[in-house]
């Protein structure tokens, strides 16, 4: 289940308030600017597929977000728990960071923690199959995919380098709680 809890950038061990239905996430991220959509999520795709697979299944989709936005380039992160690279992988996203374009991620499956800190409060967002979340450029935010990942996503980018991100060096994200791994997925999708 997707779910929003909001702290105080000064409190991490109790959230403000804390959000499951889709209406009532969308609402409190649209009030900070971000994106937050439910898509169908109906192709067959799990962890390891081919980024030619997965992009095929949603090109529809994809291009319409790429004429409405004008991103120019789209790639896919898929990540299981065995993934040799996992550990660093997550550790690569987990620091405080800023981009100077949106950051725009579909999970196609699985599950994913987005941590934005704007204005004074911490939007921690766990968005599973379906979601499409929108970060703004110059967002400060980090994303955790826990120790054991599970996740399949799409990224539209309008650099056509890809993901770049600007580090803050603050320590944040050190002070908030981190995914734990994801257990609603079925087993071997």
């Amino acid at each position: 289940m997707s779910r929003l809890r909001i702290f105080d950038d000064q409190q991490p061990q109790t959230p403000l308030s804390t959000h499951t239905e889709h209406a009532a996430i969308t609402r409190e991220l649209n009030k900070v600017g971000v994106r937050f959509e439910q898509w169908a999520a109906n192709q067959p795709i799990a962890p390891g597929a081919s980024q030619d697979e997965v992009i095929a299944a949603y090109r529809s989709d994809i291009d319409r977000l790429m004429a409405e936005e004008g991103y120019q380039a789209v790639d896919v992160i898929s990540l299981k728990p065995d993934h040799p690279e996992r550990a660093v992988l997550r550790q690569k996203f987990l620091s405080e960071h800023t981009h100077s374009e949106d950051e725009v991620r579909f999970f196609v499956a699985g599950a994913g923690q987005f941590t934005l800190h704007i204005d004074g409060k911490v939007y921690d967002v766990l968005c599973e199959q379906g979601d499409l979340i929108g970060v703004p450029d110059g967002t400060r935010h980090w994303f955790d995919m826990s120790e054991a990942p599970y996740f399949v996503a799409i990224r539209l980018f309008t650099n056509k380098d890809g993901w770049v991100a600007n580090f803050t060096g603050e320590d944040i994200a050190q002070r908030f709680p981190r995914m734990t791994p994801h257990t609603s997925v079925t087993a071997g999708a």
